[in-house]
């Protein structure tokens, strides 16, 4: 307590005080007071991690106002799940940079969950992912929605047909995302939902590998048509219509409830909701 007056020069009898009113307005004590210092009590250890997101918030507050203090450049950090990373947020970036041209951009790309943690641990401004939500800590909103198509190789006999089953197309092998991505999550709650099982063949960690996979004709898959349509226009890859299954997918933008969001997340927010189509509208000025 001595060490902390000295470092917020102030006596340390109004330290002492300050405590004694804190613990008291919480109503548990948070300190034992021993012969030589203080230890947390089991109530103090609770506290630990809130005070230490209430810091984070503050110098965050200060480090906002002292960049718009003096001139410098701002920075925002974005986590992505791998397809809105990879095929959505490099054209925003591209929006953003016409519009704030000193604006510092930096991405993170992993599956729904790493993108949540990154968001917990406020090393992002801002997450976006396909999965859901899940947690009290966190604040989210839909901002757009996409849709996941089945996939097969190119000349392969469904295409002729026109349309298939989902029992038909099952019957092939599956290659799927990695356990915790979203594509793969909504795919399984999809067949949970018709009390099917889904058994892949094969389980690849990136888009990139599952549609490689069904082009050398390993199985069949879906994806997100975010990240198959250079693939279809070339004809790399075909889709072929499920007659008894449509995949459609809400995507979120996810925050710390109650952070303060700085101007540019905010210019960043209205441009996944309304992308302009004016790039000078105010709206979008920091």
């Amino acid at each position: 307590i001595s060490a902390a007056a000295r470092r917020l020069h102030v006596s340390q009898p109004a330290v002492s005080t300050q405590l004694a009113e804190f613990e008291a307005s919480l109503g548990t004590e948070l300190f034992d007071r021993l012969p030589r210092g203080v230890r947390l009590t089991p109530s103090g250890r609770r506290l630990v991690p809130h005070a230490a997101r209430l810091f984070q918030i503050e110098r965050a507050a200060e480090e906002d106002v002292e960049l718009f203090r003096s001139g410098q450049t701002a920075r925002l950090a974005i986590g992505a799940s791998t397809t809105i990373g990879s095929y959505l947020v490099p054209s925003l970036f591209g929006l953003l940079r016409r519009l704030h041209p000193e604006v510092q951009l930096s991405l993170e790309i992993g599956n729904t969950h790493a993108i949540h943690e990154l968001v917990r641990t406020d090393r992002v401004d801002l997450g976006l992912t396909e999965g859901l939500v899940v947690g009290d800590d966190l604040e989210s909103a839909a901002f757009s929605e996409d849709e996941l198509v089945a996939l097969v190789p190119p000349g392969d006999p469904l295409i002729f047909e026109g349309t298939t089953t989902l029992a038909r197309l099952l019957e092939r092998p599956l290659v799927v995302r990695e356990p915790g991505s979203g594509t793969r999550e909504v795919l399984e709650s999809a067949l949970a939902e018709r009390g099917l099982e889904m058994r892949p063949t094969m389980e690849l960690g990136s888009n990139e590998a599952v549609k490689n996979a069904v082009a050398h004709r390993l199985g069949v898959a879906f994806l997100s048509s975010l990240a198959v349509d250079l693939e279809l226009r070339s004809g790399r890859l075909a889709q072929i219509e499920v007659s008894d299954l449509s995949l459609r997918r809400r995507l979120h933008w996810v925050t710390l409830r109650h952070r303060k969001q700085s101007p540019i997340t905010r210019v960043f927010r209205r441009l996944l909701e309304r992308p302009p189509t004016h790039l000078r509208a105010t709206e979008y000025a920091i």
